[in-house]
């Protein structure tokens, strides 16, 4: 990419599984990393790779960092989900897809990954809590990686060159544009006894005359607990 902001990588690697307590876990590292700086604007170990970790993860590098021109990842379902789709859309983000079977498409983060196990993930305890793994991940990215000169940007490190931000200024994302770009909308018909269920839970509406109706229930993925309402006719309704 020609300057920093332009284009951002994302993908998930995975990690050796953690001991907690007696039950082994799976840790599944996500990323998001700057085509032009080789900067990495999000890193975080979760035990899961959910659409909604990648959501989560890409709020934070929006709030911090502003929104790139493009993303670009692979094409497994943590990054085919229809609210990522739509959210970029509504963010102005182009949103690309690498074509199946094309490991050199992705080769940026790749090389990330094999600079990630050989001087961190090499050294992980196997009984540490997604707590330490995180600590760890975050003090190597500061003090190793980000002042690291690159070969693939000529020796100069990845802080250096995406501190070159005056070509595109950083242009945080408010929370309010967040949840707007993150809404989901469903149509749903209401039950007779004013209930809905969204994403598994049970939801009830107090205005008794909306049942039977169609209506449109809107929630915000990264609230927790979920926190939905209805709307119909151009007003809103809470769901309990």
């Amino acid at each position: 990419a020609e300057h920093p902001g332009a284009l951002w990588h994302s993908d998930v690697c995975h990690g050796p599984s953690l001991l907690i307590g007696k039950e082994h876990k799976p840790m599944r590292i996500h990323a998001i990393l700057d085509d032009a700086s080789r900067f990495i604007v999000a890193l975080e170990a979760q035990h899961t790779e959910r659409e909604l970790d990648m959501l989560r993860l890409m709020v934070r590098a929006l709030r911090q960092y502003g929104a790139p021109d493009a993303l670009y990842l692979d094409n497994g379902a943590t990054y085919r989900g229809d609210t990522l789709r739509v959210a970029c859309g509504r963010l102005g983000i182009s949103l690309l897809h690498a074509k199946p079977y094309d490991p050199e498409a992705r080769g940026k983060m790749e090389r990330f990954w094999r600079t990630l196990r050989e001087q961190c993930l090499g050294f992980m305890s196997k009984d540490s809590t997604l707590h330490d793994v995180n600590v760890r991940l975050w003090a190597w990215l500061g003090q190793h990686y980000h002042v690291a000169p690159h070969a693939g940007l000529l020796g100069a490190c990845p802080s250096a060159v995406w501190a070159r931000v005056e070509e595109r200024p950083i242009d945080p994302v408010d929370d309010q544009r967040l949840r707007e770009a993150l809404t989901v909308r469903e149509r749903r018909r209401v039950r007779r006894d004013t209930t809905i269920s969204i994403e598994g839970e049970e939801f009830e509406l107090d205005q008794g005359f909306l049942a039977g109706q169609l209506i449109t229930a809107a929630w915000c993925p990264l609230d927790t607990p979920l926190r939905p309402w209805a709307e119909l006719h151009g007003k809103t309704y809470e769901l309990h």
